[in-house]
């Protein structure tokens, strides 16, 4: 086979190297394509991870579900359409000392969607006045005003959890702030009791609060309390 005219011996050597060259970028690049699709799908399950729903737990370390039937979901109260719609955290109803400043924690993964940071108690005799007011019924600003200071969590399932009476929110906590389940998110309070009892109201919503429905909604006591504790880990 005759030569291209004016190649040499070296052009030759030249064109193989080049070629190998070719062949090894080429492999390296497949490979580097590779690697990319596997962090690609690497960061993609710890996304799924991070976000998969964990369960939830109690937001008083170490306490009980309330025993006393006037302490959960259901139970009537005179103002807000007649119905409690939390779990009520008491002292001698908690199975742990329940005392101003002792630390509450996120009861389930989730994205803090609301952090007060203050709360203007009303004076006796406005405190007084709202609770006639709301004896028919409490809209969503009245309710504000009874709950306290607030921390708001919204979790991957679509729930709302909601922490009210705290005395404040833990340092730092943000709007926006990805919580995992059992971090600290403020300290046990009695604001929006117009001086009452240390407690920690903690309300579980379907969607957005005192919009949709909450938790166990329409259950009796004994239901309530046999649906939490499967909810919460406790059997």
């Amino acid at each position: 086979m005759d030569r291209p005219r004016g190649w040499k011996p070296g052009h030759y050597l030249l064109l193989a190297l080049a070629l190998y060259a070719l062949v090894v970028t080429l492999a390296f690049s497949a490979r580097g394509r590779q690697v990319g699709a596997l962090r690609a799908e690497v960061a993609s399950l710890r996304e799924r991870l991070e976000a998969a729903p964990e369960g939830y737990r109690l937001p008083l370390p170490g306490a009980c579900l309330p025993a006393r039937a006037e302490n959960l979901p259901g139970a009537p109260r005179p103002y807000r359409k007649g119905v409690n719609a939390g779990f009520v955290f008491l002292q001698g109803d908690a199975c742990v000392p329940v005392v101003a400043g002792m630390g509450v924690v996120a009861a389930a993964t989730g994205e803090v969607v609301r952090v007060e940071e203050a709360y203007e108690e009303p004076t006796p005799e406005a405190f007084r006045a709202l609770l006639d007011r709301v004896k028919g019924g409490a809209g969503p600003e009245e309710m504000d005003l009874l709950k306290g200071l607030e921390v708001w969590v919204r979790h991957p399932d679509g729930r709302t959890a909601v922490y009210a009476h705290l005395k404040a929110p833990y340092p730092g906590l943000r709007v926006g702030q990805r919580v995992r389940r059992g971090d600290p998110i403020g300290y046990l309070g009695n604001t929006g009791l117009g001086g009452g009892t240390p407690r920690l109201l903690f309300e579980v919503w379907e969607g957005e609060p005192e919009r949709s429905p909450f938790l166990f909604q329409g259950l009796g006591p004994e239901e309530v309390q046999a649906k939490a504790k499967a909810l919460f880990g406790l059997e």
